[in-house]
């Protein structure tokens, strides 16, 4: 108790206060604006060596734009904000303290409107006028201040029960800034909205959509082993479910919209030609065939396997999810293919031969295949398992022939390495998203990407008329 009373008085000594710019409340913190602004600036340099900018000035400008609307009816008007697109795929959006916001293209993919921008924005936004970041960073540095200290006069904080304490205080000091930070960003953003002409249930709206992909992205996770990809701002319960999250938003309709902005095709347009899932540097996936041109290779999967580039690999599942093939790269192999096969596979059933012209390996054991290639003096595996030799087998021939179709990318395979595209249509009379799904180059997956880009998960049909997403 002694430790805890001398750690609680030191923070206490330690600690700064200023005025909340939304609640006008006294805040914990450890650093002036001018702290924060430089604390900002670093880190965009750091998150600009970590993500590639998307290179489209329009699409920039677009979101820029919609962002300095927003920024310009907030709680700290006098903050210079950066809004930027960074080429990622993945679904997200941050901000940093002092105004620099992120939003990444493959949320932008499953948004549909303006508005929908705007609430993504907005909620980012709220998190940089109530000055979460700040906050955070002065409850974490006061913490290793004070425990540092503390060691001074309580030896006993430098063991391990010691160490116990300081997780607790640590915990303490940091609680607060998951679930009610985030629905204060939303209420917020939903504020901002309102404040900027849009409507404030466009963040139920956006939270909907984002949460629909992350429940089809979590199937997609158990069968590939993998966490589910999962939008930061989101709830465990579906927005439509969330008392708080409504009650939060829906303080923002007691202000007037008598036009709220909605901006569908507004943002369709904007976004007409955006890259859409893995860029050219990342390989292309067409109809189940994988095109890698800075690799120069290409092969093809079965057509009715779920196949998933991720980030060190490629991975198809079987129809049902009992097989999983998996290929990846090895930069500095050692021994021959056939070595390098026994050695990873641990089996003595290996043959040697040439794949396309490739030196090349194939060791099986009872549920395994492993397919060893060599290619500019590096190694590509493509593994084939199933719980069980049994469940693999009516897998073997199609396994066999993916292996086989590995090959060096021609030149006319070499254009379609190209990445896929978001484009815009008119939907025509009888148009349904499973016969826009025959035509789509996303393979098994087309109908519920449609679906899910074009906020119609996991029933809604295009109609007539309508602006809608494709992707070619």
């Amino acid at each position: 108790m002694r430790a805890l009373s001398i750690i609680a008085l030191l923070l206490s000594l330690l600690s700064g206060c200023a005025l909340n710019p939304v609640t006008g409340n006294a805040d914990f913190v450890m650093m002036s604006e001018s702290q924060e602004l430089s604390l900002g600036r670093q880190a965009d340099e750091q998150v600009k060596k970590q993500y590639q900018v998307y290179p489209s000035k329009a699409l920039q400008d677009y979101v820029n734009g919609v962002g300095q609307k927003l920024a310009k009816k907030s709680h700290r008007p006098e903050l210079q904000y950066h809004f930027l697109v960074l080429d990622s795929t993945e679904i997200n959006a941050f901000a940093l303290p002092g105004g620099y916001v992120y939003i990444t293209r493959g949320i932008m993919a499953y948004l549909n409107s303006e508005a929908e921008l705007a609430a993504v924005l907005g909620h980012e936004i709220g998190h940089v006028t109530s000055r979460h970041g700040v906050r955070q960073q002065s409850a974490a540095q006061a913490t290793n201040i004070g425990l540092t200290i503390a060691s001074i006069f309580v030896p006993q904080v430098n063991t391990m029960g010691g160490q116990n304490l300081s997780n607790l205080i640590g915990g303490a000091l940091l609680s607060g800034y998951g679930r009610d930070h985030e629905l204060e960003a939303d209420r917020l953003g939903a504020d901002y909205l309102a404040r900027s002409e849009y409507n404030p249930q466009a963040i139920i709206k956006v939270i909907g959509v984002l949460k629909n992909q992350e429940l089809q992205d979590a199937e997609l996770a158990k069968q590939e082993g993998r966490e589910p990809r999962r939008y930061h701002g989101l709830f465990a319960s579906h927005p439509d479910n969330d008392t708080r999250l409504q009650q939060a938003v829906g303080e923002a309709d007691k202000q007037t919209v008598n036009h709220p902005v909605e901006g569908h095709d507004e943002y369709l347009q904007a976004t007409e030609g955006m890259v859409f899932n893995d860029n050219s540097d990342q390989g292309v996936l067409r109809n189940n065939a994988f095109y890698q041109a800075t690799l120069g290779i290409g092969l093809q999967f079965p057509v009715d396997w779920q196949v998933h580039n991720l980030p060190k690999s490629l991975v198809a599942i079987s129809p049902k999810g009992e097989a999983k093939l998996q290929m990846k790269l090895d930069e500095k192999p050692e021994g021959t293919p056939e070595e390098y096969a026994k050695r990873s596979a641990d089996s003595n059933t290996v043959e040697s031969l040439e794949i396309n012209g490739l030196k090349a390996a194939i060791a099986t054991r009872a549920n395994k295949i492993l397919a060893v290639i060599y290619l500019n003096d590096q190694a590509y595996l493509l593994q084939a398992e199933a719980k069980s030799e049994a469940e693999l087998k009516p897998y073997q021939e199609v396994v066999l022939a993916t292996i086989h179709s590995f090959h060096r990318l021609s030149g006319a395979e070499a254009k379609l390495a190209k990445p896929l595209e978001l484009h815009m249509v008119r939907a025509q009379e009888g148009d349904t998203y499973r016969k826009l799904a025959l035509s789509s180059p996303l393979g098994k997956s087309a109908e519920n990407y449609l679906r899910l880009i074009n906020a119609q998960y996991p029933a809604g049909e295009p109609k007539a008329g309508e602006l809608i997403k494709i992707v070619e």
